[in-house]
C-alpha cells in the first residue's frame, strides 16, 4: 500500500484548493498518483463542496446595491482574505446583493431566488463556487431597506471594489427634498454610522431601542450604583444620568456627528431640512461589519495535515 505523506497532501491541496481530507482520500484511492487524484477531485466537485461546510468562514465581503428608494446589503463569508480579492467571488457578492434588491431581502428568499444568467438558485451557485474556489463560502445575512418617498444611501469602508468592502451601511432617508442633496447627506450619515465611536448606533431614536437592551443596561447600572451603599433616591438619579449617557452613545440621532462633533446628528438633519425645504427623517439604517460575532478558531495547518494523514 502506497504511503501518503503530509507533503503529498499539501502539494495536492495547493494545486487544487481541495480540503485536506479530500486530498488524502483521493491520493489513497489513486495509490499516490497525483494527476489521477486531481482528476478524481475535479470529478467530485460537489462532494468536495459539501465537505467544506464545517470549516470556519469569517472573511469575505459585504456587498451593497441601491436603486432609488430601495437598498439591499449582503454578507458572504469565505475562509481567507485571498478569496475576497478573487474577481469571481467579488462578482458573486455583487450579484447576490442585486438579487436581494429584487426580493424582500430575507435570507431564505435570497438563497432560493434564481441566480441571474444561470438555471440555478443563489444557494446552488454559491455551492458550485465552493467547489471551484476551494474554500467554504456562506451567505451569512441579508437585509433590504426602502422608503416611500426619499432614497436609500449606502457606504462601504475598506472597499475591495465598488460597493464591496469590510463594513457596509445602508441609510433610509425619507424626504421630499432634492434627490442629489439627499443622496449626499445620506452618504455622509452612512459614513458616520460606519465610523461612529465609542459605539456604533443600535437605534435611530430612544423609542427604537429594544426593550430587552434597556432592561439589561439599567440592571447593570443599578448594580454598579448600589455598590457604594447610597440611598435608593440617589441610586435612581445616578442610573437616570447614566442611561442618558447610554442613549447618547447608541442612539443615532443623539450621537455627536463624526464630521462635526460639535453637532448632534439630529441637528444636522434639522439644518438639512431647512436647506431642502422639506423635513428629513432617518427611517432606518443597517450596519454590517464583516465577520462580527463569528468565532474565528485558529489552527496550525501543518499540524492539521500531519494529524489527518496519520489518522
Amino acid at each position: 500500500m502506497t504511503t501518503i505523506s503530509p507533503a503529498m497532501v499539501k502539494d495536492l491541496r495547493d494545486r487544487t484548493g481541495a480540503g485536506v481530507m479530500d486530498c488524502k482520500n483521493a491520493l489513497t484511492e489513486t495509490s499516490g498518483n497525483v494527476e489521477a487524484a486531481i482528476d478524481l477531485l475535479r470529478a467530485r466537485g460537489q462532494a468536495k463542496a459539501a465537505k467544506k461546510v464545517g470549516r470556519t468562514a469569517a472573511d469575505g465581503l459585504i456587498g451593497v446595491a441601491v436603486a432609488g428608494h430601495e437598498g439591499a446589503m449582503v454578507e458572504i463569508n469565505a475562509e481567507t482574505d485571498f478569496v475576497a480579492r478573487n474577481e469571481t467571488f467579488q462578482t458573486a457578492v455583487k450579484t447576490v446583493a442585486l438579487v436581494a434588491l429584487t426580493t424582500s431581502g430575507e435570507i431564505a428568499k435570497v438563497a432560493q431566488a434564481r441566480y441571474p444568467g444561470e438555471p440555478v438558485a443563489v444557494a446552488e451557485h454559491l455551492a458550485n463556487l465552493v467547489a471551484k474556489i476551494g474554500e467554504n463560502i456562506t451567505l451569512r445575512r441579508t437585509v433590504k431597506l426602502e422608503v416611500e418617498q426619499g432614497l436609500v444611501a449606502s457606504y462601504v469602508h475598506n472597499a475591495a471594489a465598488t460597493d464591496l468592502g469590510k463594513i457596509g451601511v445602508l441609510v433610509a432617508l425619507e424626504s421630499k427634498g432634492d434627490k442629489a442633496k439627499l443622496a449626499d447627506l445620506g452618504k455622509k450619515i452612512a459614513m458616520h454610522i460606519a465610523a461612529a465611536s465609542p459605539a456604533a448606533p443600535i437605534a435611530v431614536s430612544e423609542k427604537d431601542i429594544p426593550a430587552d437592551v434597556i432592561k439589561r443596561e439599567r440592571a447593570v447600572l443599578e448594580a454598579q450604583a448600589k455598590e457604594g451603599g447610597k440611598p435608593a433616591n440617589v441610586v435612581e438619579k445616578m442610573v437616570e444620568g447614566r442611561m442618558r449617557k447610554f442613549h447618547e452613545e447608541v442612539v443615532l440621532l443623539k450621537q455627536a456627528y463624526v464630521m462635526d462633533p460639535d453637532k448632534k446628528v439630529e441637528a444636522v438633519l434639522a439644518e438639512a431640512a431647512k436647506e431642502f425645504g422639506s423635513p428629513v427623517t432617518v427611517k432606518a439604517f443597517e450596519r454590517f461589519v464583516l465577520g462580527e460575532g463569528i468565532d474565528k478558531s485558529g489552527g496550525d495547518f501543518a499540524s492539521e495535515v500531519a494529524a489527518l494523514v496519520k489518522g
